[in-house]
């Protein structure tokens, strides 16, 4: 895991998102297959939009109140933020060239 990644609990959800101008957030389990598989990606592009967007990760195993609050039913889930708002949501993996789109559209 990228050192780039801000690890979500109940303490600092709301504080990392509302500080943060844009922020995706991915919804993880470790056993979960699909979220491996999209572990390489969310590092890589975490380096590249140092500074830029805040990349965070909830494990929803370990973090069951927010994979509740947030109504997420599947993972990976990866939400987008936007000044404290979420903007957008995408459930499942995605491509490259789709989660360079999404992020650039919270810039």
């Amino acid at each position: 895991m990228s050192d780039k990644i801000t690890f979500l609990t109940d303490e600092n959800y709301d504080s990392v998102l509302s500080g943060a101008a844009a922020a995706v957030v991915d919804f993880y389990a470790d056993w979960c297959g699909p979220c491996m598989s999209m572990v390489d990606l969310y590092d890589k592009l975490a380096a590249e939009y140092d500074g830029k967007i805040a990349f965070c990760k909830v494990n929803t195993d370990e973090q069951k109140r927010l994979a509740i609050k947030n109504k997420v039913m599947s993972i990976p889930c990866f939400m987008f933020f936007k000044n404290g708002a979420m903007v957008e949501r995408h459930d499942g993996t995605m491509s490259e060239a789709d989660l360079r789109t999404k992020l650039d559209a919270i810039l």
